[in-house]
């Protein structure tokens, strides 16, 4: 498998986005593609043994060769004109905007070129946490009650403690909680740094956490084993970034099968007929016997490999069952006919 690399993005994670690229650099030594997007949507190949972060912090990636997408893959220019990059399949792992709400997956689509990632319509429903709760209901996938609140509105009947989350925001950026009406002005404010629209969830102390990653190929359903995430209150910016770091297995939750396979099937019902040719990680809450979807990561932090006892073998086999996008011919058949009709 001739991986490539994208990273970067004009998105409030993008340097938690190079962490993520590192990461599987350090993991996947052979790879030789990758490609940074920095936030002029400018495109760069960045050279394997540059792939450090101070790279990107002195803005020194602009030494390096830009390169641009065309029909069938990613050109740069020669002495004789532009040549395409030889790789076979782009990773794509820019978290949150840019990379998860679908501008990139409709870029290589556009282009035709063979990515992994979430294609437009899942990007759509999961950059959002609201159409992810309500794409979630659609497949029988329980959610928390949730208040949605735009910049100006009111907001009324508040039983505390509640989460507060931008809407359209990940890896854990401007979430807080509040036990009492002044931390909760406090965190909305926050949250509006971030965006305009903001998401309020009764919060369960203690509630436990499952997360679970995986993908679709032509057997079937590929699952990563089952991780408890440890937290405190909440897994915060800082832990949460960890996670776009780690390249060691996380441990395995230690749940009975019947809970595991329960688990399963809910990330089955979410993934299906939506997410084909992306692998991801649902985060999902268990409480009172009833399992709940937390959030969808289209994108996970570092391609959650750490869940995953062969990462390496997974990622190949899924990169070897991407959706096959249709050929569509265009004929001008009603155009000739209107021709005909008229005599001209």
């Amino acid at each position: 498998m001739n991986l490539c690399l994208l990273f970067g993005g004009k998105t409030y994670e993008h340097e938690i986005s190079i962490v993520s690229a590192i990461a599987l650099k350090k993991l996947f030594s052979h790879l030789h593609f990758f490609i940074f997007l920095d936030d002029n949507h400018h495109f760069y190949l960045i050279p394997a043994n540059k792939m450090q972060s101070k790279l990107f912090s002195s803005k020194d990636y602009k030494k390096e060769k830009q390169i641009h997408p065309k029909e069938g893959g990613f050109f740069y220019k020669t002495l004789w004109g532009e040549k395409c990059l030889d790789f076979s399949v782009i990773l794509n792992l820019i978290h949150g905007f840019d990379g998860e709400d679908g501008v990139i997956a409709s870029l290589l689509e556009f282009y035709n070129i063979p990515y992994i990632g979430p294609r437009n319509p899942a990007c759509v429903l999961s950059c959002d946490k609201e159409l992810t709760k309500l794409y979630a209901k659609s497949r029988g996938i329980q959610t928390l009650d949730y208040k949605i609140l735009y910049k100006g509105d009111t907001l009324n009947g508040v039983d505390y403690p509640v989460i507060i989350k931008p809407a359209r925001l990940g890896s854990s950026l401007g979430i807080a909680i509040a036990k009492h009406q002044t931390e909760l002005e406090y965190a909305i404010e926050q949250a509006f740094e971030y965006d305009e629209k903001v998401l309020i969830e009764p919060f369960f102390k203690n509630i436990k956490e499952y997360n679970l990653a995986g993908y679709k190929a032509k057997d079937g359903m590929h699952f990563s084993f089952i991780e408890e995430p440890q937290k405190q209150e909440i897994l915060d910016f800082e832990k949460k970034y960890l996670d776009f770091a780690r390249t060691q297995n996380a441990k395995e939750a230690a749940i009975d099968e019947t809970l595991k396979q329960s688990l399963q099937e809910a990330f089955k019902k979410i993934y299906e007929n939506c997410f084909e040719g992306a692998l991801i990680r649902c985060d999902f809450f268990f409480k009172d016997s009833i399992i709940y979807l937390n959030e969808i990561n289209p994108i996970p932090g570092s391609m959650a490999n750490y869940l995953f006892y062969d990462f390496s073998k997974d990622l190949q086999n899924l990169a070897q069952n991407l959706p096959i996008q249709k050929n569509l011919k265009i004929s001008y058949e009603f155009l000739h006919k209107i021709h005909f009709a008229k005599g001209k």
